[in-house]
């Protein structure tokens, strides 16, 4: 019987199934890359999907609309300036879509600077 160690734990590896050009699947194996280093990659680059200050919308937003409407919407994403909300219920989906304006509005000058440009407000069910 042959007893392993917890210090010879093997190297974490992802596994991927290839096809050469014989058309035989064989597999390789590569070391996975640590989250800390995607991390310092994605921050050192600058280059992030989205702008952290944005994120200040999920704690305002019930501040901006107040508690009638926070109760039945809540903002989902903000992607380039579209803010999608989902909905509740078909009534507040026409009453948000004809406060949309002003709710953009407040938003961005709670914000202090022009974050919203659209929001999309999406039917969802609880």
């Amino acid at each position: 019987m042959t007893y392993v160690k917890a210090y010879e734990i093997a190297e974490p590896f992802h596994t991927t199934k290839l096809k050469d050009a014989a058309g035989t699947m064989t597999q390789k194996k590569t070391p996975l890359t640590p989250l800390k280093e995607i991390m310092a990659g994605l921050l050192k680059e600058g280059a992030l999907p989205f702008n952290p200050d944005d994120a200040r919308i999920w704690s305002v937003w019930d501040e901006v609309v107040g508690p009638a409407i926070a109760k039945n919407a809540q903002p989902l994403w903000i992607k380039d300036g579209r803010l999608r909300v989902k909905v509740s219920d078909p009534i507040w989906l026409q009453e948000l879509g004809f406060a949309e304006a002003s709710i953009k509005e407040k938003l961005n000058s709670t914000l202090g600077r022009q974050v919203v440009e659209k929001i999309e407000f999406k039917l969802t069910f609880r």
